[in-house]
């Protein structure tokens, strides 16, 4: 079969890779051209602009891990002169990347053993994830998904989609669909338009959760055309997944590329996941969730950090997370809150992680309770 090289939009020095000809035809991401070698791709391009870490500099040490991509809008954001930048400490690779802890996993969410088709899962009863493409314009270090992101796959084939597509029509129970990967915005603007159409041939009731990390990484990306592609299919809703983990994320442009959306009658969430160093305390996330209420974002979860393999230095303990979340509750309205949530090991599951408010029955008459404050309160139980 022949081979041929397959240039991804978010590419620069390194990441052109060698695909086979039935990955590479097709579903290309090819839509913007200004924004070829404009992704930092290596250590050698970040040692240019940086002054590394021996951390960051041993990077280069390890192989088979997640490939560095940094569009230059999302690395003008980086305080160039900290090390510990929050912003940084998500995209610029460290050597502890290469430590596996025991009870890390390369799938600890077992999505592997819920793929219905090549490309789908089936998790819960009423709602699948897609992978549309396990191109990213940009690698989070933190991800949770490393054993398929990035790893030169290419974009979901026609086949491969209309294979979905056909199980949706044919599970009925199903309710929802959530296009993911990888970012489905990596693709073209006419593949967007072939992917959505062909499972809404199948299923024009499905409700579809477009989930994205662009507006955060390389916003230009969101246009008034794109957003009008994907309103054309609207005999059911759409909802916006977006991911910021801090506020200085959320800068005018990716605020008005996710007010695109918003004006256009589709809602935007936002998934945050708590990180060391990021956003691992209150003041933080209280200014994050507050600031994604007032661009019309909807704080949806707060994520504690996978057991992934080479994520353990993103990882903040149960206790602190619980006792943030417990802050948070106190300080933020409940339009403001996200919920604290956990993605059990061994495909167990998301479970929320809250502070336990009521404490106990008191005898046959009233239910004892702790105030966010901490005060005590009675409720009856009839």
């Amino acid at each position: 079969m022949n081979e041929l090289y397959h240039e991804n939009t978010f590419s620069g020095e390194g990441f052109t890779k060698r695909l086979d000809e039935k990955r590479s035809l097709g579903y290309t991401t090819d839509m913007h051209d200004d924004c070829k070698g404009q992704t930092i791709t290596t250590i050698t391009q970040l040692e240019k602009y940086l002054q590394l870490t021996d951390e960051e500099r041993a990077f280069d040490s390890l192989e088979g891990i997640l490939p560095i991509a940094i569009p230059s809008y999302f690395f003008s954001l980086i305080d160039k002169e900290d090390p510990r930048d929050p912003l940084r400490i998500q995209v610029v690779p460290t050597i502890h990347e290469g430590e596996y802890l025991e009870d890390e996993h390369s799938d600890p969410l077992a999505e592997v053993d819920h793929l219905v088709t090549g490309r789908l899962i089936h998790r819960y009863p009423s709602r699948v994830a897609f992978l549309v493409t396990d191109i990213c314009a940009m690698y989070c270090r933190h991800c949770f998904r490393r054993r398929f992101t990035g790893t030169f796959q290419g974009p979901a084939t026609k086949s491969e989609i209309q294979e979905a597509a056909s199980y949706l029509k044919q599970h009925r129970e199903v309710k929802e669909i959530l296009l993911t990967g990888g970012d489905m915005m990596t693709l073209s603007d006419s593949k967007i338009q072939e992917l959505i159409s062909l499972f809404r041939e199948a299923r024009e009731d499905l409700v579809i959760r477009l989930c994205t990390r662009i507006p955060a990484a390389y916003p230009a990306r969101i246009t008034p055309k794109l957003v009008a592609i994907i309103k054309s299919f609207d005999t059911a809703p759409f909802y916006l997944m977006t991911q910021f983990n801090h506020p200085r994320e959320l800068t005018k442009e990716a605020v008005a590329a996710v007010g695109l959306f918003v004006d256009a009658g589709i809602p935007a969430m936002n998934q945050s996941v708590l990180l060391k160093g990021v956003n691992d305390d209150a003041s933080t996330l209280e200014e994050l969730c507050n600031k994604l209420i007032f661009s019309r974002i909807k704080p949806y979860y707060l994520f504690q950090g996978d057991l992934v393999e080479g994520t353990s230095h993103f990882r903040v303990p149960l206790e602190q997370g619980l006792a943030l979340e417990k802050e948070l509750r106190r300080r933020l309205s409940g339009l403001a809150m996200p919920l604290y949530a956990v993605d059990l090991p061994q495909g167990g599951g998301k479970v929320p992680l809250t502070e336990g408010y009521l404490q106990e029955s008191s005898g046959c008459t009233v239910w004892n309770f702790t105030t966010v404050e901490g005060k005590k309160r009675s409720y009856p139980r009839q």
